[in-house]
């Protein structure tokens, strides 16, 4: 007797329960009911539904009747068939989705056909997906450029190119749309010389989005990409060499930190800007002469600068390195201070763990915490005293400040560890309590949850989401209309700046800035 025989007249849990037993077993033979029952529907949204899942399950193990059913005159079940073809991969399926392709006028029909396509990603696709590529509808011709990407069709890498040349002209460059994020990610996907030496080149996109997108492309290709880099660092201007940098440290090849270390004795890294990038980059990947070359960096008199510095130090403590640190604490002149000052804002607590019990350093380093108006660095280090114990700790714990609550709360967001240090340092000393994010995200999530805001700084370009798009969001948030936004750029980055304006940044800052500028700029905003 068929499964399905007088379905329509059963009980509602009847019919149920037959469903799910056909959703497991897969049942072929129930395939003829199932496919009446989805072109006459017995009306009750939640059966229906559970009509088609078991439908899907049926046709999961029958390539055959799923090509069948990509020609079907009844439009719901040629959908399905069409879906089916691609969660499941059927092969054999491409060829007539490829015929059906090319006289479907129904754009969302034609989206359909060609997700599955895609999912597939037979060659036999391809002419299908080039002729698409130009089609008025931005998902449709996305959705071509992800599976020419997939298939690695070279003869299209002309096109994403120009797709992406000219998203960087004055009259496009404010808006990433889809089809140009999906270029970069087909150009990634590639990894040949050409691809990757066009990505490097255009890592200084005008839009901030669209360059995140390319730093992550160019992450995600990794090793591969570093010759370029390199080559855009070392003949490239400033923006060129901070960004290279940036991205070399994230992709943590050994071959970076010694090439960065090359051009920095070359004196390629004389700019305050490129000096930051290239110690924070070194500091990421922590081989032995990109160490040397961070310790040489104990010098620096910048305040930034040297927080990158111990930043990156920070995650490789060696006794060669804490030999040299030693030495400078304890001259107690300008720089130890600045180091001093330098370990405690970065929360460089391996360091302080290390350098504490030295004679002269430890004493340093707690002269720098009683002068902290941070709370939570202020226990963090309470708690690391404590944890090594001694009559010395508890005296020394004894001196540390009670910070009041501060009434005003401040959000910034950054990427790099120092530039936040820098910020929650700066933030503290204008008596704000300082929310902290690594990019737009996190930040935005702070707004989600109720927290408000007297003043926020936000970098410019951040992964996940860049400052641009934080900013906006913040600015279509009720409460926020008129929060005083400030955002942190280079030189060279004024037509950002007017991008910036219009998405509602308040003020700007340019790197490098020493602290005073900053908290000049946050008394203005707020006043």
């Amino acid at each position: 007797m068929a499964r399905l025989e007088d379905f329509r007249n059963k009980e509602f849990l009847d019919q149920i329960t037959i469903l799910n037993e056909i959703s497991g077993s897969k049942d072929p033979d129930t395939l003829p009911d199932l496919v009446a029952l989805l072109k006459t529907p017995v009306g009750d949204t939640s059966i229906d539904y559970m009509v088609v899942n078991a439908l899907n399950a049926v046709l999961s193990n029958n390539e055959e009747k799923v090509i069948e059913g990509l020609t079907d005159a009844h439009a719901g079940y040629r959908i399905l068939c069409i879906r089916v073809a691609g969660e499941y991969g059927f092969t054999n399926a491409a060829e007539t989705l490829v015929n059906v392709a090319h006289t479907e006028s129904d754009a969302d029909r034609l989206m359909e056909i060609l997700t599955s396509l895609t999912r597939i990603a037979a060659p036999v696709a391809l002419p299908v997906f080039r002729k698409f590529i130009t089609h008025d509808d931005p998902f449709i011709k996305s959705s071509c450029i992800e599976a020419l990407g997939k298939l690695e069709d070279k003869d299209s890498i002309t096109t994403f190119k120009d797709m992406i040349e000219e998203s960087d002209t004055p009259e496009r460059f404010e808006i990433c749309d889809i089809t140009t994020w999906k270029a970069i990610k087909a150009l990634a996907s590639f990894s040949l010389d050409e691809t990757i030496e066009f990505l490097v080149k255009k890592l200084h996109h005008t839009n901030p989005t669209v360059r995140r997108i390319i730093t992550d492309a160019l992450i995600s290709i990794g090793t591969p990409a570093v010759p370029m880099l390199f080559a855009s660092f070392e003949s490239g201007d400033t923006d060129s060499k901070i960004l290279s940098a940036n991205v070399l440290g994230f992709v943590s090849d050994r071959s970076g930190a010694d090439g960065l270390v090359a051009a920095f004795d070359k004196g390629l890294a004389e700019d305050p800007n490129v000096r930051y990038a290239v110690y924070e980059a070194l500091g990421r990947i922590g081989t032995m002469k990109g160490i040397i070359c961070l310790v040489d960096g104990l010098s620096e008199t910048d305040e930034l600068i040297l927080m990158a510095v111990i930043g990156g130090l920070e995650k490789h403590v060696n006794p060669g390195m804490i030999s040299t640190l030693t030495n400078k604490i304890i001259q107690a002149d300008e720089q130890s201070d600045r180091l001093a000052k330098a370990v405690i804002a970065s929360k460089a607590t391996n360091l302080f763990d290390a350098l504490y019990e030295i004679e002269g350093a430890g004493d340093a380093l707690v002269d720098a915490l009683t002068e902290s108006k941070d709370a939570e660095i202020i226990e963090e280090f309470r708690i690391l005293m404590s944890d090594i114990g001694g009559e010395r700790a508890e005296k020394d714990m004894a001196r540390l400040p009670v910070i009041a609550t501060s009434i005003r709360k401040a959000l910034a967001a950054d990427d790099s560890r120092s530039m936040c240090a820098m910020h929650r340092a700066i933030l503290t000393d204008l008596e704000f309590e300082p929310y902290m994010a690594t990019n737009g995200e996190e930040a935005f999530d702070f707004i989600e949850q109720g927290e408000e805001f007297d003043v926020i700084i936000t970098d410019m370009n951040m992964p996940v989401m860049d400052g641009m798009e934080l900013v906006g969001k913040i600015r279509n948030t009720p409460g926020y209309e008129d929060t005083p936004i400030i955002m942190v750029t280079t030189e060279s980055e004024a037509p950002q700046q007017a991008m910036a304006e219009k998405a509602g940044v308040t003020a700007f800052i340019t790197k490098p800035f020493k602290p005073e500028t900053l908290k000049a700029k946050i008394m203005e905003v707020i006043q």
